[in-house]
């Protein structure tokens, strides 16, 4: 046969192998976790090179070089696919388990069961969510969970309250012997010793539960009759110990809780591989419940910011948008507050020719508690201002409306001031501790004519001082809240009443907003660097 028909023939040949090679390699390198990238170049080099050999003379050596090249991929290729489903992942093959670590003893790992079991915790975690009530369901889940994976008779699982620094039961399963001393006229009936245990509420000195907790080391104890710490509260079967397992509940290193199991009296005591078991499962109990107020936190920051953003909102509306134009006055005020909602609040109501009414107020609290003071004390005052009353009378009303409130804290400091421009007088009340101050023009001195008394909302009775003092043209009256001259600078030291009043006496000649904006710039200057810790508000009346 003609050489090059053969070489033809050949190479025709090698091209269809080269490129069904090809194809596979494309196949394989789709379905393979290790690609046979090699493979597919080496393939479509050999197509490549095959046509080109059709179209030159036939080459013997390069004939036998390619076969064996061809084979090699051949091998290769088959190889990447019987392997490729070995490599292709599967959903089966995940592994979806908790990672094993060691019990405290470092004796064993954690079983596929006690694994499951976690899970489980996480999943009931996760519709605290969505129910606020659903942490006592998890609880008690836990609870019953590790009676059944320890073969316990009973269990109790306590939380430890932040604020008052006791531990509080919170599921409580089984027969349960209580390792505590009971009170003393508590009877000895099994119903009323559990319904008691049910709300019971411990210390953490005095008791073994509140110790161990304090402790945050796990105890196993397997004979509760011979251990001094464990208090016999009587004979009677249901109140003798057998044996226990104490274990706290831990969050990062923090003791926020406590799991105790017990196995009756007459029965075989708590093995170490219970231990072991309750150990493992009170991690995972830790983590569920730290999900829980890591959750209910996130939630709360969200509803107080939320609560902030409105209260703010309605304070502004409330707020004096600006001063009113009053011919026998110069008025000016400085006002700033320390963060969120201002719990300071004051206000100008020309109610009558012959009177305009002045209110310096500094709410107890912060937040919507003190804004709804905020509201409640606005409205009567601009409701009762009108009248002929005293500004002690209105004083008492203000009170007397404010201590009904009982659904909140409802304290304040009020200094009221009437200024009455037909008879060039003031007439004045307060309650608390907001000042009033008046600089006189004829002797130049500055003094505190308010008087300490009793802040409103304290009792329902109260009976406040009303006062009088006839003014001239060129005094000024100030009042101010105390988160003014407590100011505190960069060293911790105080602003003062008494920089305050000079700086008043010094700058007199100027118009009561000149004054306010100097008080501002220099308060400004003496905080520095340092924090704002409490509202400010100044109210500047200067008589013309």
């Amino acid at each position: 046969m003609d050489p090059q028909i053969l070489t033809i023939i050949l190479s025709s040949l090698v091209a269809a192998f080269s490129l069904t090679l090809f194809i596979l390699t494309l196949v394989a390198y789709k379905k393979a976790a290790t690609k046979p990238l090699m493979a597919a170049i080496g393939s479509a080099i050999m197509f490549a090179g095959a046509l080109v050999s059709i179209c030159v003379p036939f080459k013997p050596l390069l004939f036998i070089v390619s076969m064996v090249f061809i084979a090699c991929l051949i091998a290769q290729t088959a190889i990447v696919l019987a392997n490729s489903k070995n490599d292709k992942y599967d959903d089966d093959d995940i592994d979806l388990s908790f990672p094993d670590f060691e019990t405290p003893l470092g004796e064993s790992k954690v079983s596929p069961d006690i694994s499951s079991t976690g899970r489980k915790y996480f999943m009931h975690a996760a519709e605290c969510f969505s129910d606020d009530s659903n942490l006592e369901k998890l609880v008690e889940f836990i609870n019953k969970s590790l009676i059944e994976k320890t073969g316990s008779d009973g269990g109790m699982i306590l939380l430890l309250d932040d604020f008052d620094d006791v531990l509080t039961v919170k599921s409580l399963e089984g027969s349960f012997p209580p390792p505590y001393e009971l009170p003393s006229d508590l009877p000895h009936k099994e119903l009323r010793v559990k319904s008691n245990m049910r709300y019971a509420r411990l210390e953490l000195t005095d008791n073994i539960l509140g110790e161990i907790a304090s402790s945050g080391k796990s105890e196993l104890i397997k004979d509760a009759l011979a251990d001094s710490r464990v208090f016999k509260n009587g004979p009677e079967e249901f109140l003798q110990p057998g044996s226990y397992i104490f274990i706290p509940v831990t969050i990062k290193e923090s003791t926020v809780g406590l799991i105790a199991l017990s196995r009756d009296n007459g029965k075989s005591p708590f093995a170490e591989s219970d231990f072991d078991t309750a150990s493992a499962l009170a991690k995972f109990a830790g983590a569920a419940i730290n999900c829980v107020y890591v959750f209910n936190q996130i939630q709360e920051h969200e509803f107080l910011t939320k609560d902030s953003d409105l209260a703010a909102e309605l304070q502004k509306k409330i707020t004096l948008k600006k001063l009113p134009n009053i011919p026998t006055l110069s008025l000016g005020n400085y006002s700033s507050m320390s963060q969120g909602i201002c719990g300071d609040y004051f206000d100008i109501i020309p109610a009558r020719k012959d009177r305009i009414s002045f209110i310096m107020a500094d709410v107890a609290g912060k937040g919507i508690n003190s804004l709804m003071i905020m509201v409640m004390l606005r409205a009567i005052v601009r409701l009762v201002v009108n009248s002929k009353q005293s500004a002690s009378t209105i004083m008492e009303w203000i009170n007397r409306g404010i201590s009904k409130e009982t659904s909140v804290d409802h304290f304040a400091s009020i200094a009221l001031i009437n200024y009455d421009s037909v008879e060039k007088k003031i007439e004045y009340s307060t309650a608390g501790t907001t000042p009033i101050y008046i600089y006189k023009a004829d002797t130049k001195e500055i003094k505190k004519i308010s008087k300490m008394s009793e802040p409103i909302g304290v009792e329902n009775a109260l009976v406040y001082e009303n006062e009088q003092m006839n003014v001239e043209c060129g005094d000024i009256i100030i009042t101010f809240t105390d988160g003014l001259v407590e100011t505190i600078n960069e060293d911790g030291k105080p602003y003062t009443v008494s920089k305050l009043t000079k700086l008043v006496s010094e700058n007199s000649n100027l118009t009561g907003k000149e004054i306010a904006k100097l008080v501002q710039n220099d308060i400004n200057q003496y905080m520095g660097n340092a924090k704002q810790h409490d509202d400010q508000t100044l109210l500047v009346i200067k008589i013309q």
